[in-house]
């Protein structure tokens, strides 16, 4: 009952609510689609933290997303014992990398007072969340190894039966709890997307691609304000009387 529970019905019910709570979000606030950035809040921890997380979770998902389109290719890659090693140590580095970073912005969040006082309760939620993901995966990699086979025979077809609508809870059943517990919290992930700051990564820029360019023109006497034309550098100019050169007009912005 507890499977069907967490590995039938939990699923759809998340992508059901994501789906809409995105929807709803984009047509009634669509300005909060943009990830409020706090870079000049603080840049150092965020460079290093950022970094490392995105470099070693894109690796991380590149890697899921291999296995769960060609399954077959993954288990005749590993049919050889070094390609193995290979595959298996790779992902366990970018998985520790991610780690690494994921840890570094959570303790960002905690430590830097001026980062801490634009976080909210949600910012918190979802990098938990990402962190306790994380961590589990590394956990994995390391007491269950071997994932890369068992994941594209066990856990890849379970995630095909959910795609085609006909859930096979039987085929994760025999799983550790940990492994379980990732599952989960990819739901989690996934139900909580619409509400989170994780909607930035359905915008893309792409408006840029054809969009004018934008040329700024100034009107104002850059001699004076930068310094005197070479025509005029001999002039004497009074101490007590600065140079004041009021802009004639705003500034006009044309495309």
């Amino acid at each position: 009952m507890m499977n069907n529970l967490l590995f039938v019905i939990f699923p759809y019910a998340a992508v059901l609510l994501a789906v809409v709570a995105t929807a709803q979000r984009y047509f009634k606030s669509g300005f909060s689609y943009s990830s409020l950035s706090s870079q000049f809040l603080e840049s150092g921890e965020l460079f290093y933290g950022s970094v490392a997380w995105h470099f070693g979770i894109i690796v991380v998902l590149i890697g899921h997303l291999i296995g769960l389109l060609f399954p077959e290719r993954v288990l005749w890659f590993n049919g050889v014992p070094v390609r193995l090693y290979i595959l298996e140590s790779t992902g366990l580095l970018f998985g520790l990398l991610a780690l690494v970073g994921i840890v570094s912005l959570l303790i960002r969040r905690i430590v830097s007072a001026r980062v801490r006082a634009v976080t909210t309760p949600m910012d918190v939620i979802v990098l938990v969340l990402l962190l306790i993901q994380v961590a589990l995966g590394v956990y994995t990699a390391i007491f269950y190894r071997w994932g890369s086979s068992w994941y594209a025979a066990v856990a890849v077809p379970y995630l095909r039966s959910l795609l085609a609508l006909r859930p096979d809870v039987q085929l994760i059943a025999p799983l550790p709890w940990v492994v379980k517990l990732h599952i989960v919290n990819a739901y989690l992930l996934v139900a909580i997307f619409g509400f989170s700051r994780l909607v930035h990564m359905l915008v893309f820029p792409i408006q840029y691609l054809w969009r004018p360019y934008q040329l700024v023109i100034w009107n104002w006497n850059r001699w004076r304000i930068r310094g005197q034309a070479p025509a005029l550098s001999q002039q004497p100019v009074e101490a007590s009387e600065p140079i004041r050169e009021p802009m004639t007009r705003r500034p006009a912005f044309t495309r």
